[in-house]
């Protein structure tokens, strides 16, 4: 991989320049109607579509990106967003009616959904353009301004993302910030009205602690040691090819991956050879002569993964080259007391640990951090149902991996120490909006019993109470 672009810092002064110019602008109420928020998302998908090409090259040098990944998981997925969102963002605003008690009658009561003000958008390396542009368009849709913070890791995705906005979009609305960690810890030196941040708990835990200065909400889409079940006695060849679809997409570097597999016993070996099969009829015998296989972001994360298993774990592949930072998809033997079950993967290593019962596999992860995402292959109802039931996750899919994430009427996030909030479609709208709550009443009447002198009106109100609950 080599860089397309130099990657330069954002001076300091540059950037509380611009944060000054946007926050002198936040009076002007320039995203409040309908109309100019539709204005703007569909300026941002014409100029997605005019610089698709450039994004694929910035994402191909970034992370070898293959064009039928960078299309589907990151250019396409936001215009999908994006459409969604222009396609009910008038149901979305409209003030929402609710019921009021009859106590309070005659008067009505409606939640309107008004802008935060200035979001801040910190992304992480793995899917670099998706992952900042699709906050992004919810935090539009709710009429609020944006300050991106694209990774340092993935210096093509923030130069060109520069470009973009630099060249098409008012800074008062939409600013960019490059840089590295210091870049961030001067944003972070600043007031917002939201932050979301995907990437690891560790710098979540250090962006909670610096928002909580100006007691500003946070959104954190983190991650973990998602478990993948294959139990009951599922089509072996779909289940396989579907996990290592999954697995092995962006060389195993998505939060959602399968980060391992719980498996019966009895289908362990039928289950190697169908992974096999699917991994040779994806990727070929040399999967690093594949153009659908990527690599690793750099050389330290590189490192860090083939440091996780030797070659007397390996079931599968196990190969790599250090010059271009490579793994191959590999399969490990493993259980709960290897290395490699101790912190989320975020690489192409699988490992697959035996089991004797789903029963077992129940209790293992529940004795675990809650992850972002569950899967289970079975093609048993009762199993399927007490999965949904009994395991805590941010999303599951069943029969699937991944997927959940492509339907946007389904909230994307974690709970516990793998996130906080959710997003996508109208949950992103939500997300970035404050729900005002507004009461109307009338002159028509007015109970006198709430007034003081209170002297004797504590029981004829309790009895009121009562009659109209």
């Amino acid at each position: 991989m080599h860089n397309l672009v130099t990657f330069e810092s954002t001076p300091d002064q540059h950037i509380r320049d611009f944060l000054t110019a946007q926050k002198s602008a936040q009076n002007l109420g320039m995203l409040r109607s309908l109309d100019a928020r539709r204005d703007l998302l569909q300026k941002l998908a014409k100029v997605i579509e005019q610089n698709r090409e450039l994004i694929n090259r910035a994402l191909q040098a970034d992370l070898g990106k293959s064009r039928f990944e960078a299309t589907i998981a990151e250019v396409d997925f936001v215009l999908s967003e994006i459409r969604h969102s222009l396609r009910d963002l008038k149901k979305w605003m409209k003030p929402k009616k609710v019921s009021t008690p009859w106590v309070l009658m005659p008067a009505t009561s409606r939640i309107v959904f008004e802008p935060l003000g200035r979001v801040l958008i910190i992304a992480p390396w793995n899917y670099p353009f998706q992952l900042l542009f699709s906050p992004m368009v919810g935090a539009l849709a709710a009429g609020n301004q944006i300050v991106l913070k694209p990774s340092e890791l993935a210096p093509n995705v923030a130069m060109v993302v520069s470009k973009i906005i630099r060249e098409n979009f008012d800074p008062r609305i939409i600013c960019t910030v490059n840089g590295a960690v210091e870049a961030t810890n001067v944003l972070l030196e600043h007031a917002f009205d939201h932050i979301f941040y995907t990437g690891n708990g560790h710098v979540g835990r250090i962006i909670m602690e610096k928002a909580a200065r100006f007691l500003t909400p946070v959104t954190l889409e983190l991650g973990g040691k998602s478990p993948c079940v294959v139990t009951g006695q599922p089509d072996m060849a779909i289940t396989a090819k579907r996990i290592a679809w999954a697995k092995w997409f962006n060389a195993g570097q998505t939060c959602v991956a399968p980060d391992y597999v719980l498996i019966e016993k009895h289908l362990r070996d039928d289950f190697l050879l169908h992974l096999k099969r699917s991994l040779q009829e994806f990727y070929g015998n040399d999967p690093a002569s594949s153009e659908d296989y990527g690599r690793i972001i750099n050389e330290r994360h590189f490192k860090r993964l083939n440091s996780l298993f030797k070659p007397s774990d390996v079931l599968i592949g196990g190969e790599s080259d250090s010059a271009q930072n490579y793994i191959a998809p590999t399969v490990i033997s493993a259980d709960f007391n290897h290395p490699i079950m101790k912190d989320e993967i975020f690489g192409p290593i699988l490992p697959v640990i035996s089991i004797d019962s789903f029963e077992e596999s129940l209790n293992i992860i529940a004795r675990r951090e809650h992850p972002l995402a569950a899967y289970l292959f079975s093609d048993k109802s009762y199993q399927i149902e007490r999965f949904v039931d009994q395991v805590h996750a941010g999303g599951l899919c069943i029969n699937e991996c991944l997927m959940h994430l492509s339907n946007p009427n389904l909230p994307f996030g974690g709970v516990g120490p793998s996130g906080m909030g959710a997003y996508h479609g109208q949950h992103s709208f939500e997300l970035f909006s404050h729900k005002k709550a507004v009461l109307r009443r009338f002159f028509i009447f007015d109970l006198k019993l709430r007034y003081p002198p209170y002297l004797g009106k504590l029981k004829p109100l309790a009895w009121l109470m009562r009659l109209l609950s």
